[in-house]
């Protein structure tokens, strides 16, 4: 269903336009102005603006600018080779003379929106092209991601929830772009927002748009990343960041299937799927308070839990050389290979980092390399205990057998930190696990590690 804006100041003819329209299958709004329509409306949140030339206050045409992107059809009863022309000029897809004949005027319509259709097709395959994470990127064929797979193939052509659960670099985002790929859905768009990387205050109307004058700043109405993901699929990630406002707007629009601006009193019907990640503990959230359970209850519909990859040892060898091949192809390097030794230290490394850690070492091999073969020190996997490509040992600490590796990211920090912090600093400590030292002081406060050092 296409959403249509039809500008007409004559209301007999709006009417009769808006159940043409309506009768066709589309969700028409109307206004008798240009000035009215962007004071009502967010215009880039249209399929198609059918509008008349001539008009009070400004000429038709004037809406060309004010929505762009958004194919714009000129209809007059002043038929003539120069304004069709200046029409066209200005950006109008088309130009059609009143009277019109009401099967010309639907098959207008429909090639001009099946034409624009095709413009964002193209333009979403083009930016998933430049996606440094293609839905072709999913290698592994250990039981979890054979599971994973499964879930994901049952789940795509369903309209169902989806809540995606792994730890950061496991390739969530992935498997929404997988979902979207294989369903139904996959002409419509795949707006993916992360809710841990928009400011409180800015994530509300980010996500459901804003009417103007809704607060200081909001000089025009707004269309949120819901609406913008009308007819596909809306991917949020981080959904445990989630504030408590943008949490009983979410439950609302999955219950009713609308959603309201900020500042406004209308509700707007959006068809969405939600597909929602985290790496958060949700069910402890939900005790804790800070996480609706109805809207957790919501979202896990249907859950999809992702392996993080020092428990996909099978997967490795594979996964490790499909992205090295890839590293190779985008860097316009000839085909390179792994050394045994360096084949053998990705294997014992156990990757706190996961997928996203193992690219980005092969990626700067990739680059570091001077020749076809990829060694152990061009991907500069230092280890806890400060050995390089060597599965870590903790025997002289009492900790766990060599090759065996730490239960998860947290354990895996812990043991680190109380094994070093007595000769490393916080800068260095911050520095070997990649983090800074304000992520390495709300660490130990989250997990009560003590400082040892001044």
């Amino acid at each position: 269903m296409s959403r249509i804006l039809v500008i007409e100041d004559e209301p007999i003819i709006r009417t009769e336009l808006r159940r043409l329209l309506v009768r066709a299958g589309h969700d028409v709004s109307e206004a008798g102005s240009v000035q009215e329509a962007s004071a009502d409306y967010a215009l880039d949140s249209f399929d198609l603006v059918l509008s008349d030339l001539r008009l009070p206050g400004a000429p038709g045409t004037e809406v060309i600018a004010l929505c762009p992107g958004v194919p714009v059809l000129i209809m007059t009863s002043y038929a003539t080779v120069k304004s069709a022309v200046d029409a066209m000029k200005l950006g109008a897809v088309d130009y059609i003379a009143k009277p019109f004949d009401h099967d010309e005027l639907l098959m207008q319509v429909e090639r001009v929106l099946r034409e624009g259709k095709l413009a964002r097709q193209n333009a979403a395959l083009k930016r998933e092209v430049e996606q440094a994470h293609p839905v072709s990127g999913m290698v592994g064929s250990c039981a979890a991601m054979r599971e994973v797979f499964e879930r994901v193939r049952k789940v795509a052509p369903s309209t169902a929830t989806v809540l995606v659960l792994g730890e950061s670099g496991t390739g969530k985002e992935l498997v929404a772009r997988a979902i979207h790929a294989q369903s139904p859905r996959t002409d419509g768009p795949l707006v993916a927002v992360n809710c841990a990387a928009i400011p409180e205050g800015l994530l509300e109307s980010e996500l459901f748009g804003h009417e103007k004058g809704a607060f200081t700043g909001a000089q025009a109405a707004h269309a949120g990343l819901v609406e913008a993901a009308h007819g596909g699929t809306l991917f949020l990630d981080e959904i445990g960041e989630l504030p408590a406002p943008a949490q009983a707007r979410l439950l609302r629009m999955l219950q009713d299937g609308e959603v309201r601006r900020v500042g406004s009193t209308r509700p707007r019907r959006v068809d969405v799927r939600i597909v929602a990640a985290t790496h958060r503990d949700l069910p402890r959230r939900v005790q804790e308070g800070t996480f609706r359970q109805d809207l957790y209850f919501r979202l896990r519909v249907v859950e999809i839990r992702l392996p993080p990859l020092r428990e996909r040892g099978e997967d490795l060898p594979a996964l490790a050389k499909h992205l090295l091949e890839k590293a190779c192809r985008q860097l316009g390097r000839p085909v390179a290979t792994f050394s045994t030794e360096a084949m053998m230290a990705m294997t014992s490394h156990p990757w706190p980092g996961n997928v996203r850690e193992l690219e980005n070492a092969i990626e700067r091999a990739v680059i570091l390399a001077d020749g076809t073969v990829v060694t152990p020190d061009l991907l500069a996997l230092e280890l806890p205990g400060g050995s390089e490509a060597v599965a870590p040992d903790v025997g002289e600490s009492g900790g766990e057998e060599a090759g065996d590796t730490p239960d998860s990211m947290e354990e895996y920090f812990r043991r680190f930190v109380l094994e070093h912090q007595e000769h490393m600093g916080e800068t260095e400590l911050a520095k070997r696990l990649g983090i800074s030292r304000k992520a390495l002081w709300e660490k130990r406060q989250k997990l009560g590690i003590p400082r040892t050092r001044a």
